[in-house]
């Protein structure tokens, strides 16, 4: 992350989505900075906050996107949030601070992950010994009569017994070590036990309002009573994905794990504040509006830079790079309370795709549709290819209803792509013909009486 210039991010975020190149501009400039502050002297480091981004533009067009791709780019913690979702405190639902705890959760997965895969070598030789101690139970030396000893003469020796029953079994476990190194025990079954993660009824906490405080019953019962363990049959092959996972549990220490979270939270953190424009609008006084205007309030301190308490301890918010979206089509940006919209000091308007842009998406991108669809059908055996001339089509159709119906952004090629590839996916399995190629006469022939059709396009696209 840290080599990457704003360039750079621009033309790696270029490979997933089309266009937009302003809002991209701006994240990857916003990222860059993030590393530009950390050569500054640490007094000058905690003057310098984040430059949060408000996206504008309407749905299906890349905002969530673009974040989404940024964070897994840099590897920082992400997590997206609908506005919607939070309730001024004294409503029912989520509180906003919630979305602070739910970062720190996803950074903690992320720095358990890294620390498991740091000791997974380690974690697999442990895990072989105990599938060798199925094969080969270790033999437990039982004492002997020290008169017996003494009598023998062998007592207070020093040198080994060749014949005693632990040179055998140490034998024996290095035969068996070398048949598990060679593969050969992969199919054989063996009994291990497992922990049996089954909770107990939590149904009368349900509602109690502790979880959104950051409060895990589960968790603080779970601490209080005895983990229980279930035997279960399984071949040496996935016994050992179950035996690395407990043993690299216990290399790790999660004291650390979580130390380390909270700081990446707090200067990588990345928070998805999408439908913005829903809880905009002042002046409103009854009616499910009521809270509207207290949500924004709540989520103000949030976004100035705040401590939030969570149950691993307390997390600073000054330094997460909050990225706020919404299509503002009946609201606009100036109708949220002016001390937030402060708080959003760079504005990027993303623009309606076009019919090149909707080109582009089914071909161009790592992922692009057309791309997951021939994949798709190719694991049936069938081999599909697509015309330019079919490509254009549909793009066209998709543009066209975006126009006359609702505008849904990109999201429309997956309905029409749907509908263009209904009958071939039903039939797949039983075609004869295994080489299929579709044009511009092949996409009309399937799509233009529902696109004729506003009634019907309406309903089915």
């Amino acid at each position: 992350m840290t080599e990457l210039t704003p360039k750079q991010i621009v033309d790696e975020l270029n490979k997933y989505i089309v266009g937009q190149h302003q809002a991209k501009r701006s994240v990857a400039i916003a990222l860059r900075n993030r590393w530009r502050s950390r050569m500054l002297p640490s007094a000058m480091q905690e003057e310098v906050i984040p430059k949060n981004i408000l996206m504008i533009g309407p749905t299906g067009v890349g905002k969530t996107e673009i974040a989404r791709r940024l964070a897994k780019l840099v590897n920082a913690p992400f997590i997206k949030v609908e506005a919607t979702k939070f309730t001024e405190i004294g409503y029912v639902g989520r509180d906003v601070e919630s979305m602070v705890r739910d970062l720190v959760e996803t950074a903690i997965r992320m720095v358990k992950q890294e620390r498991i895969l740091e000791v997974n070598d380690k974690a697999r030789e442990l895990a072989d010994e105990q599938i060798v101690n199925f094969f080969c139970p270790t033999v437990k030396e039982t004492p002997r009569n020290p008169f017996e000893l003494l009598f023998s003469g062998t007592a207070g020796s020093t040198e080994p017994n060749k014949n005693d029953s632990k040179f055998d079994d140490q034998a024996e476990r290095t035969h068996w070590r070398e048949l598990l190194k060679q593969g050969e025990l992969e199919d054989e079954l063996i009994e291990i036990a497992v922990e049996d993660i089954t909770h107990p009824p939590m149904g009368m906490f349900a509602g109690s309002g502790m979880e959104e405080m950051g409060i895990n019953l589960g968790d603080m019962l779970g601490n209080l009573l005895p983990k229980k363990t279930k035997k279960r049959k399984l071949t040496v092959a996935n016994a050992r994905k179950i035996l690395i996972q407990e043993e690299a549990q216990k290399l790790i220490d999660m004291d650390q794990v979580i130390a380390s979270a909270i700081q990446l939270a707090e200067n990588a953190g990345i928070i998805f504040l999408d439908e913005i424009d829903k809880v905009a609008g002042r002046g409103r006084t009854s009616g499910p509006d009521v809270s509207r205007e207290g949500v924004q309030r709540d989520i103000l301190p949030i976004v100035e830079g705040s401590t939030v308490v969570t149950k691993y301890g307390p997390v600073k918010t000054d330094h997460i790079l909050f990225i706020a979206a919404g299509a503002f089509h009946i609201s606009k940006p100036s109708d949220l309370i002016p001390e937030l919209q402060g708080r959003f000091p760079i504005r990027v308007e993303l623009t309606s795709l076009s019919k090149e842009d909707f080109r582009q998406i089914l071909t161009e991108p790592s992922q692009a549709l057309i791309k997951q669809y021939i994949c798709l059908l190719a694991a049936e055996g069938v081999a599909i290819t697509f015309s330019d001339d079919a490509v254009d089509e549909i793009a066209n159709i998709a543009c066209t209803i975006n126009t006359e119906t609702e505008n849904i952004g990109a999201r429309r090629l997956y309905t029409v792509m749907e509908k263009l590839l209904e009958q071939l996916s039903y039939e797949a399995p039983d075609l004869e013909q295994k080489e299929i190629h579709i044009d511009r006469q092949y996409v009309r022939t399937m799509l233009n009486h529902i696109v004729v059709d506003q009634n019907l396009s309406h309903y089915i696209l």
